[in-house]
């Protein structure tokens, strides 16, 4: 479960920034909810994945995302975290009729970009993070499935090399740079790709294409180099890549989502997610996830999906946000007792819209032994001043 900036795209294709007056938690939500997926196709039914051809873009649905997240470190044991993703955005449903009179600007485009590029340099206490935006046209952004690339202005993931897996993606190489900050890595092949939820249907409420159709790569041996100010760092890691796309959106009493994604060291993984409603209440009837065993095989976990408890607060002193800042996961059904803890506190992104993303560490016993890992969580829909700049 994935945040997409569709206000920043709007703002984007108006030329403009949204209203000040706004609160970015609000943009946010209102433009989830968006069109409500009107004249897109939804995401209803289990559907059978293709691919490569389901690593490009898939127009008819309204939003879709490309996300990259990862745990690095140098040979001394400098740690990073990082996070690169690109949001795709149809402005129009794929079957509206051409413009009258139609427009041939070679900037024309039915398609808009958006890419979000964050750096934890853990040991440094030091969070970078960075914006891109870009029109489907003329080289500014684009998508595509063969060969793999995605890219919004100088950001890109593409393809690397003769493909190493069966779904003809790997190995990646993954580049971005803002201002003395950059990354430069290659991800291969660790484990096999994870269809979520029902066969890659993965439900977010009760409503008809209240759904998204998502897979992962929970693991990817990650080599390469991170830079930051005159220093550059050799560095090895683990990385995960999401992909989902949809048509649907939030209901109208949802404000946002936290998202959970964990490598444990005994080379298992997990994923969660929970809707919270307007009150600030998890929505435990929408809570779900998925492990991954450490041969591969997938085991997806249905609502309540354990019990999850937040057992600490962080409020940003940028935005004046109260986010969740420690959690306790108990899942019982696998002997798994766990907390969670963000490797840094501050891991907000301000930007077009607000939330926060980060590192987290992850500690605890599976059927009493000691058990340890590392993961990313995401927190969207919490509230707080709107940047003073805005």
């Amino acid at each position: 479960m994935r945040i997409l900036g569709l206000a920043t795209l709007l703002a984007l294709t108006l030329g403009c920034r949204p209203p000040a007056s706004e609160a970015p938690v609000e943009r946010v939500a209102e433009a989830l909810r968006g069109s409500g997926g009107a004249g897109f196709a939804r995401a209803i039914a289990p559907r059978e994945f293709t691919f490569p051809a389901d690593h490009g873009p898939h127009e008819d649905f309204e939003v879709e995302w490309w996300y990259f997240t990862g745990h690095l470190a140098t040979a001394e044991g400098e740690r990073f975290g990082y996070q690169l993703t690109f949001f795709r955005r149809a402005l129009v449903p794929p079957d509206a009729p051409p413009e009258t009179p139609a427009r041939s600007s070679a900037w024309a485009t039915r398609q808009v970009y958006l890419g979000h590029f964050a750096l934890a340099d853990i040991d440094g206490g030091r969070f970078y993070f960075s914006e891109r935006l870009g029109r489907g046209a003329v080289g500014l952004a684009e998508a595509r499935a063969e060969p793999f690339r995605v890219a919004v202005a100088e950001w890109s993931a593409e393809t690397s090399g003769p493909a190493a897996e069966p779904t003809g993606l790997l190995p990646l190489r993954l580049q971005a740079k803002d201002g003395d900050v950059a990354l430069d890595l290659t991800l291969a092949l660790d484990k096999p790709l994870v269809l979520h939820g029902d066969r890659g249907l993965s439900r977010k409420g009760g409503g008809t294409g209240a759904a998204s159709y998502y897979y992962s790569f929970p693991r990817l041996t990650t080599t390469g180099e991170v830079s930051r100010g005159a220093s550059r760092f050799g560095v090895t890691g683990q990385s995960w890549l999401d992909r989902e796309w949809s048509s649907g959106s939030l209901a109208a009493d949802q404000v946002g989502w936290d998202w959970f994604s964990i490598q444990l060291d005994d080379r298992r993984e997990l994923m969660l997610f929970e809707l919270r409603s307007r009150d600030g209440r998890p929505e435990t009837t929408t809570r779900a996830g998925t492990l991954v065993a450490a041969d591969g095989s997938v085991r997806a976990f249905e609502p309540p999906a354990g019990a999850l408890e937040v057992l600490d607060h962080w409020t940003s002193p940028r935005t004046g946000a109260r986010y969740p800042a420690r959690w306790s996961w108990r899942l019982p059904e696998l002997g798994l007792d766990l907390e969670v803890v963000p490797l840094l506190a501050e891991q907000e992104l301000d930007l077009g819209f607000r939330y926060w993303e980060g590192a987290v560490a992850v500690a605890g016993t599976s059927h009493g032994a000691p058990i340890r890992g590392r993961g990313y969580v995401e927190l969207t829909g919490y509230g707080g001043k709107a940047h003073p700049g805005r």
